[in-house]
């Protein structure tokens, strides 16, 4: 047997990550061994319709003293408590290119995707995820519209697993007067795939649609699949068939398509050890500093920490600190037990 003839689910190998640069190691071989390691909580399985102590239910105060309104829809207000602010004063400190520090501007905002304190996206109506993608839509039109913004990150962490303070369905947007690492990074790495000619996450979805082993879900206009380079062990990558840079460029029947797959994705990680699925998910798109970004190709992130059951997550820590990431299932396992949740 050749070196290219041996079954990757056997050995243990790594992979590169196209969007990064980075390796992850792939240790299948260790699914088998025995756990005796943390294991977590489960959150209550039901929750009402209305919390009267949640600060994101309608009409109830929040803990800086303002009201959040009655809204029945989707609901955005800036962050009482912002990691970034806009009116920071610019200053910069460099000593001897050794020490270098300088101030960020930034813009912090809260998504409420429903009025129902019970509900999560894999629980919500299509139509509801759809006033969500618009909701994204219009924020990042907006966002990136003040003149010194120059990024647009939309995110959700969902459970206590991830660090959600409250259950709330909701997600963040925070911008940015620059664009941050892990973006900039995948944009360098698609741009010097498009010096080439072509772009990266159109070849890389069809030759991921042609193998089919990873592929979690699929509608005409979106794929969800778990990455060939996965790190978290149900890590998936939502892509649109169509080149596509930003949410705004999705025309209707896309936000359509991305509002159901978000459910159908969200169901489908609910499914899969019966708990409501912790998760960080995200959507990296072109910068807004009105360059033009042609190479870039829009997408979504999932990074779900569970690993083997509903109890037993995945750590990030030693190895994967001082060296490089590693994962025991393989994506392709992974994506087969999504596929069938």
């Amino acid at each position: 047997m050749t070196v290219a003839d041996t079954p990757l689910d056997a050995v243990p190998h790594r992979r590169l990550n196209r969007l990064t640069g980075e390796w992850v190691l792939v240790s299948p071989h260790r699914t088998a061994r025995p756990w005796q390691g943390q294991v977590e909580e489960t959150a209550p399985a039901e929750r009402p319709a209305y919390d009267p102590a949640c600060y994101l239910c309608p009409g109830n105060t929040r803990a800086g003293g303002a009201v959040t309104p009655r809204y029945s829809s989707t609901y955005v207000f800036d962050n009482d408590y912002p990691a970034l602010l806009p009116d920071t004063p610019p200053r910069r400190v460099d000593r001897d290119g050794l020490l270098v520090a300088e101030t960020e501007r930034g813009i912090c905002r809260v998504v409420c995707f429903s009025p129902r304190h019970d509900l999560t996206l894999g629980a919500m109506a299509h139509d509801d995820i759809r006033r969500v993608v618009d909701t994204w839509v219009e924020q990042y039109a907006e966002l990136g519209g003040v003149p010194w913004v120059r990024h647009v990150q939309i995110f959700e962490n969902r459970g206590a697993m991830m660090g959600a303070s409250n259950p709330h369905p909701h997600g963040q947007i925070w911008a940015n007067e620059h664009v941050p690492h892990e973006p900039a990074e995948e944009l360098r790495r698609q741009r010097d795939h498009a010096a080439g000619g072509g772009c990266l996450l159109c070849e890389y979805l069809a030759q991921e649609l042609a193998d089919g082993a990873r592929i979690v879900d699929a509608n005409e206009h979106f794929v969800a699949l778990v990455p060939f380079w996965a790190v978290w062990p149900f890590e998936t990558l939502v892509l649109p068939r169509s080149h596509r840079g930003a949410l705004p460029e999705l025309a209707d029947p896309e936000r359509d398509g991305l509002a159901d797959l978000l459910g159908r994705l969200a169901r489908r990680y609910d499914r899969l050890f019966g708990v409501t699925f912790p998760y960080s998910m995200g959507v990296h798109q072109a910068p807004t500093d009105g360059e033009a970004y042609p190479e870039l190709h829009l997408h979504a992130h999932f990074y779900p920490p569970l690993l083997r059951s509903a109890t037993v997550r995945k750590f990030m820590v030693g190895y994967e600190l001082l060296a490089q990431p590693q994962r025991d299932i393989t994506p392709e396992a992974a994506a087969e037990r999504l596929r069938s949740s």
